[in-house]
C-alpha cells in the first residue's frame, strides 16, 4: 500500500458573472489567510478560467484533520457566507495524496 502524503482539496466553482471581481478578491484573501494563518495548509492555488466565471482552487493540507479545521476558521467561515450567493456552482472533490519516492 502507497504511503499517504496529505490530503487535496480541489474546488470548482461557477460564479455569476456580475460578481466576478468581488469573487476573486474574496477568494484570493482566503487563499492567503488559509496559507497564513493555518499550519497544516501547504498549498492554496487559485485558478481562473479563460472568461473569469470559472474559479478552480487546488489546496493540500496535512491530513483530512487539518482541512476539516480549516472549514472551521473564522476567515473561511467569512469567506463562504460572502460568496455563497454568487456561486451559480460549487464542486468539492477531496483525495489521499500518495507520497512521491
Amino acid at each position: 500500500m502507497p504511503r499517504r502524503d496529505g490530503y487535496a482539496v480541489v474546488v470548482t466553482f461557477l460564479v455569476a458573472p456580475e460578481h466576478r471581481a468581488a469573487f476573486r478578491s474574496a477568494v484570493l484573501e482566503n487563499a492567503a489567510a488559509s496559507l497564513r494563518l493555518e499550519p497544516g495548509c501547504s498549498v492554496f492555488d487559485v485558478c481562473e478560467g479563460a472568461d473569469g466565471t470559472e474559479i478552480f482552487l487546488y489546496e493540500i493540507y496535512d491530513s483530512e484533520a487539518a482541512f476539516k479545521e480549516h472549514l472551521a476558521t473564522e476567515h473561511f467561515r467569512r469567506f463562504d457566507v460572502l460568496v455563497t450567493p454568487w456561486v451559480r456552482e460549487k464542486r468539492v472533490l477531496t483525495y489521499h495524496r500518495l507520497a512521491q519516492g
